[in-house]
Order: structure tokens, then C-alpha cells, then sequence
């Protein structure tokens, strides 16, 4: 049982190019799990551990999140490390749904950047408690008191500074524990020793100044550390501890750490931090619902002994057949023990247990509560629950946003074509937000994905992987279809072909839906019976079946509200395919009336770049229907928030990078949907009607 007490589920998490993966790197290597350290785009050829896919170091970002198993001090860490692209942004989502506690990495010199503000939107959504980890010390510029003050102010959490760096830029050197009140120091070729010292005397006064501040926030979490600060007694390492620990798990509370992983400096005093601040699988509240009494909550608890329940998070299909990623979160698994997938309803038997290592595995015979392990070739689908046979329990699956970017692939011969199939097969089998569909009208394979970059690499991996030769068409954007105003209609759907015939009628309204995420409504007024309440159903079925595709563009219509209020059936003729076909025509009858609108995505667009370049930039986003919704200078850099219709993103990558001699960069994650221009609405209008012509 002392196990589980000494376990730890964590992830890294942080905006692109903060550092992730030289963190984990490093990680690996002081909890002896690695033997050298490679770099995220190093010289070796070799690559950092955790970016075991040749796309990613060739590119040097992280694409799939990568988990491994490492012990420090006799504490068994589960680590994930994740993407930093927002078009990757459901590796994080299904990362951060099984994990416990998170690291958050920050840049000194860039502080809380627009992907920060994403992935703390993210953590927050599962409760997660975290740690801050102002990496790149080192770096020009370094502030990490101002990157404090950033995550109070950006991300409103109660961040505590409980180190002081000694020296930034080229002479950092180590970091001031504010708790122990000493110096701490990395020496040797890789920063393996460690080394304490007194707190050198130029930034003693700085040092006590910052230890009263942070006593006096930590001290709001017990009250025993609150009355020996009162007295000015001494006061235990140990309290002081607790009261962090309390603090964090409670979120209230984002201890901030020191340090420049890529020069060895603060990663140990971080895992340190892992072990004394984040929690154990004991320290979280999990629930499932249980099927069998109305999907009421249940609490599970993180005992061995209990009938297991566990998550299948992610999938991967490898050379071995398909990899299930699972985390426990009661009971224990071992080879041979019977589960019952709660989705499809069937039992199957583990075969095969094993821990995985990034791209190694290894096997093991059982696992426990909290454990993150894989199990080989279970048919499932990601976010399934696993039971013991004696329990029908659901887990809450993690968020999965809509893709809002689709591209044509052509195959050049038929081998492409079947080796393009299992491709796209599988990898819609791994990722929820990749989706793929043969476009009805001509023919054409469509993949769906996040942005640009996501279905970029998915292209590559075709080419690399499967050796399917594709072409791909211009990228499309999922545009949508709305109304604007209310329209009544009052239809009536009569077909006698001999024998008993179909006959409904539906009469109601359709209006605009002002609620931000929903879609559809449908608002029964029936009274008196005027529609017998078992046709309802399929009036609701008939409605939501019209909204697939519009008539403008042939996109789905989004945010109608349908009213039913009164309608006519047939006691013989009258049938569920009746009503479906008669709410079918009511609908297209009202939407032409109803002043229905094309819209358009439209990203939060954030543009990182030397200040001299910023009236470029502003202009470049103007060139783009965009609106500049603020711009925020830092020194050198200055920073540029703007709202841009995606339709006018494609190839900005390239566009920046030449504004800018190569120094910008830019982050986009959907926003809203907007209303397009006229102009651009009568294109898309020809261009869908030439479109269906040339169909026929």
C-alpha cells in the first residue's frame, strides 16, 4: 500500500519551444533511466529519447506525447511528455485526463505565451494541480520575477516564487532554496552533483525579503506554520513542506522553480519538487458513473483489493498490432485477468502487460491503482472504460475539439490507394480530432484535422510509413451554415403508393440559437395531442437530419432552434419514416425564409516577434480580414493578438518568417465562428453550385 503513496502521475506541459522535451531529456538521465543526454535537434543524429518519431527530430517538436516510467528517491514517476502545437492539442487533452499533477514550463524571456494561456485553460479543466518551471535561465534577457508576475496576472493563479536564481544570462549559475535557505549549485560535466552552500552575501538581504513573502502566502494553508511565524520561532523544513503541498493540491496554490534544463541546471531540485508538492493517485477524487442506477457518481478509490476500473486514453497502432495506453484508477490488472469493455459490452483476457519507455517497451506481469501502462491487441476505442466484470461503470472521457481544416488526397496508382486506406485508417483509429470522409459529389478522399501542420504530418507519415503516394488538394475550411431570423413553416408529407401510404404534417418555427456551443435545440410545444408523443422522437431525428447539409454550400447548419407546435397524423399511414421525411421538408421549406448565412472559423491568432517588425506584422494581418485586438511590447519582442479568419491563414507560416528575417513566429487556436463578407459568400455560393454541376 506504501506504493501508491510514493507514486506520482505527471505531465509536461508548456507553449512551443519552451523546452519540454530537453526537460524530460534530462529527467531521464538523473533518475538513471537514460545513460547520455541527446538533444531535440542535436548534432548526434541521435534525437532527445522522448521524440522517438523521425518526424519529430527531424522538425525538433513534439508530434505524439511520449511516456516513460523513472524513480527518484524511491518515488515511481509516470511522465508524459507533451506536444506544444496547438494543432496536437488532443495529445495534451487525453494526457491531462489521466494524469494527477502537471509541470508547467515557462520561458524566462517569454513568460506566459498564447499556447501557456491554452494549456493552463487546459489543466484547470481537469483540476490539475501544477508546478511552474521557468526554464532557459540562461537565456538573454531572463526575468523570471516578471515571468511570476505573468502567471498571477495572464493565467490568475496564486504563483510563489520558493527559489531565487544566482545569476541570469551567462552567469547562471544555480538557485537560492528560499525554504532551506541555501545555495544550491549543479557541478560536474552534466550538472550530476549537486553541491550546497551558504547563500552568497550579495543576495542574502533579496533572499530573506523573498522568504518573508513566500512564508507569509504558504502560511494561509496551516495554521500551525501561521502561529510559529507570528511568534518568530523557528520553523521546520518539514512544515513548511506540508503547507506547499496542501496549498498545490488544493489549487490555490503554483510553487514556482528555477532553472536552464539544456544547461543542466535546477532539474533535480524540480523532481525534488515533483515528489514533496504534487499528489499521489490517493491525494485526487475520481468518479465514474455507474450505468446500472441511473449514471449516478460514484467515488473510486485507489485500492488494490477493489473490482478494477480503468481508461484506455490512447491508442497506437505499431508493428505488434495495436497498443493500448491505459491508466487504473482502482483495483489491479495482471496477465490472464478478465475485463469487461463497458462500450461494447464484451469481456476479453490480458495477454500481454507492459510499461512503456517512450518507443521501447517493457514487460510486466500486474499493475495497480494509478499505474499508466499499455496492454497489446484489445480491440477498443480511445476513451473506453474497463471493468471488472462485477461493475458496469463509465468513465467521463477527455474534451475532443472539432477539426476546422480539411484537404483532398488523390492516390497516383491503386497500391497507394489500399497502402492511403490503412493509413487513414489507423490513424483516425489514434486520433479523434483527424476524421476523414469520401465527398459524395466527387469522390474525393477528405481528411479533417486541427490545422495546416497537423494534416501536414499525417501527409508525411503516408509518404514515410505506408509508402502511399497521395497528392493533396488545396486545403478547405469547415465553413457552416446558420439563419438569421425566424421562419414558420407548416408542411405536410403525403405519399400513396397502395396499400397503407405515409402521411405527417409539422407545423412550428425555426429561429437563430443564441447559446455560444450549442448547435441545436429542439423545443416541443405539442398540446392536445396533435402529434401522437411516440412520432416525436423521430420529428426531433427528421430536424437534426436537415441540418447535416445546408443548401447554400452544403455545409452543416449550427445554432437553429426548432419549435414544434402543432402538427396532423394519419391513424393508418401515419409512421416514425413519416414524420422524419415531414420534418425533413418542413425544415428546407423554412430555412430559405430565414435568411440563412454563411460562417466562417475564425482563429485567436497570437504573433511573436521583434518590436521593429510589428507595423509588418500588423499589416500582414490586415492584408487578412483580420482584426488587431491588442499588442503588447516586452523589451526587444513585442507581442500581437489578433482575430483572422482561417481562409486567410494558409501559407502565413512562410509569410511571417520572411517579413521578419526568420525571427517571428505565430500560434493559432479556433476562436468562434464569424459571419463571411458578401463577396467572399456569393464565391462560395458559384463555386458549390459549379461544383454540383459538374457532379451531375
Amino acid at each position: 500500500m506504501e506504493r501508491i503513496f510514493k507514486m506520482r502521475n505527471i505531465g509536461i506541459s508548456a507553449h512551443i519551444d519552451s523546452g519540454k522535451t530537453t526537460l524530460s531529456e534530462r529527467i531521464l538521465y538523473y533518475s538513471g533511466r537514460i545513460h547520455a543526454i541527446h538533444e531535440v535537434r542535436g548534432k548526434d543524429g541521435v534525437g532527445a529519447t522522448m521524440d522517438s518519431m523521425d518526424l519529430e527530430r527531424e522538425r525538433g517538436i513534439t508530434i505524439a506525447s511520449a511516456a516513460t516510467n523513472v524513480v527518484w528517491k524511491d518515488h515511481s514517476i509516470n511522465l508524459i511528455d507533451t506536444p506544444g502545437h496547438v494543432d496536437f492539442t488532443i495529445e495534451v487533452e487525453r494526457a491531462l485526463r489521466v494524469l494527477d499533477g502537471g509541470i508547467l514550463v515557462l520561458c524566462s524571456v517569454g513568460g506566459v505565451q498564447s499556447q501557456s494561456i491554452t494549456v493552463d485553460r487546459q489543466l484547470k479543466r481537469y483540476k490539475i494541480p501544477r508546478l511552474a518551471f521557468i526554464n532557459k535561465c540562461d537565456r538573454t534577457g531572463a526575468n523570471p520575477g516578471r515571468v511570476t508576475e505573468q502567471l498571477r496576472d495572464k493565467l490568475g493563479l496564486n504563483a510563489v516564487m520558493i527559489q531565487l536564481p544566482i545569476g541570469l544570462e551567462d552567469r547562471h549559475e544555480g538557485v537560492i532554496d528560499l525554504i532551506a535557505m541555501q545555495a544550491v549549485y549543479f557541478k560536474g560535466p552534466q550538472g550530476e552533483k549537486i553541491e550546497t552552500a551558504p547563500i552568497p552575501p550579495d543576495l542574502l538581504e533579496e533572499a530573506r525579503e523573498k522568504r518573508e513573502k513566500m512564508l507569509d502566502a504558504v502560511s494561509m494553508f496551516d495554521d500551525d506554520l501561521m502561529e510559529l511565524i507570528m511568534a518568530g520561532d523557528e520553523i521546520p523544513e518539514e512544515m513548511i513542506h506540508r503547507a506547499i503541498r496542501k496549498g498545490t493540491i488544493g489549487l490555490k496554490l503554483c510553487p514556482v522553480l528555477l532553472g536552464s534544463a539544456y544547461r543542466n541546471k535546477g532539474v533535480q531540485t524540480l523532481l525534488d519538487g515533483v515528489i514533496n508538492y504534487l499528489p499521489c493517485p490517493r491525494d485526487v477524487e475520481n468518479r465514474a458513473l455507474d450505468l446500472d442506477s441511473a449514471e449516478t457518481e460514484v467515488l473510486l478509490k485507489s485500492e488494490p483489493d477493489l473490482p478494477t476500473v480503468a481508461l484506455a486514453f490512447k491508442l497506437e497502432d505499431g508493428q505488434y498490432g495495436q497498443l493500448t495506453y491505459i491508466r487504473i484508477y482502482q483495483g489491479r490488472i495482471k496477465n490472464g485477468t478478465e475485463l469487461y469493455n463497458v462500450r461494447t459490452r464484451r469481456k476479453f483476457k490480458i495477454g500481454r502487460l507492459i510499461r512503456m519507455h517512450a518507443d521501447h517497451m517493457e514487460d510486466i506481469t500486474e499493475a495497480d491503482c494509478g499505474d499508466i501502462v499499455a496492454l497489446f491487441a484489445i480491440e477498443c476505442a480511445s476513451g473506453d472504460t474497463f471493468c471488472d466484470p462485477r461493475l458496469n461503470y463509465s468513465l467521463t472521457s477527455m474534451y475532443v475539439p472539432s477539426p476546422v481544416v480539411s484537404l483532398s488526397l488523390i492516390p497516383k496508382d491503386k497500391k497507394s490507394a489500399d497502402n492511403m486506406g490503412k493509413a487513414i485508417n489507423r490513424f483516425t483509429k489514434e486520433d479523434p480530432t483527424f476524421q476523414s470522409y469520401v465527398d459524395p459529389e466527387s469522390n474525393q478522399v477528405i481528411i479533417r484535422g486541427m490545422g495546416e501542420l497537423h494534416l501536414d504530418i499525417y501527409v508525411e507519415r503516408m509518404k514515410r510509413e505506408y509508402k502511399a503516394e497521395v497528392e493533396t488538394g488545396k486545403p478547405q475550411v469547415a465553413y457552416r451554415e446558420a439563419v438569421s431570423a425566424r421562419a414558420d413553416f407548416n408542411y405536410t408529407h403525403k405519399k400513396q403508393t397502395g396499400g397503407s401510404g405515409q402521411y405527417g404534417r409539422v407545423a412550428g418555427y425555426i429561429e437563430p440559437l443564441e447559446e455560444p456551443g450549442v448547435d441545436y435545440l429542439f423545443n416541443n410545444q405539442i398540446k392536445g395531442g396533435a402529434i401522437p408523443t411516440e412520432f416525436i422522437p423521430a420529428c426531433d431525428k427528421g430536424f437534426r437530419s436537415a441540418l447535416a447539409k445546408g443548401s447554400l454550400i452544403g455545409f452543416p447548419i449550427v445554432g437553429v432552434k426548432v419549435t414544434l407546435n402543432d402538427g396532423q397524423s394519419h391513424s393508418v399511414d401515419s409512421s416514425d419514416m413519416a414524420f422524419q421525411q415531414a420534418a425533413i421538408g418542413a425544415f428546407r421549406e423554412a430555412y430559405l425564409r430565414a435568411k440563412p448565412q454563411i460562417l466562417e472559423p475564425v482563429m485567436k491568432v497570437v504573433v511573436e516577434s521583434p518590436s521593429e517588425f510589428q507595423g509588418t506584422v500588423f499589416a500582414s494581418i490586415n492584408q487578412r480580414r483580420g482584426i488587431i485586438v491588442g499588442s503588447v511590447e516586452d523589451g526587444a519582442n513585442c507581442s500581437v493578438e489578433a482575430e483572422v479568419p482561417l481562409s486567410e491563414m494558409f501559407g502565413y507560416s512562410t509569410t511571417i518568417r520572411s517579413l521578419t528575417q526568420g525571427k517571428g513566429e505565430f500560434t493559432m487556436e479556433f476562436l468562434k465562428y464569424g459571419r463571411v463578407p458578401q463577396s467572399l459568400g456569393e464565391e462560395l455560393k458559384k463555386e458549390y453550385e459549379a461544383k454540383r454541376k459538374a457532379a451531375k
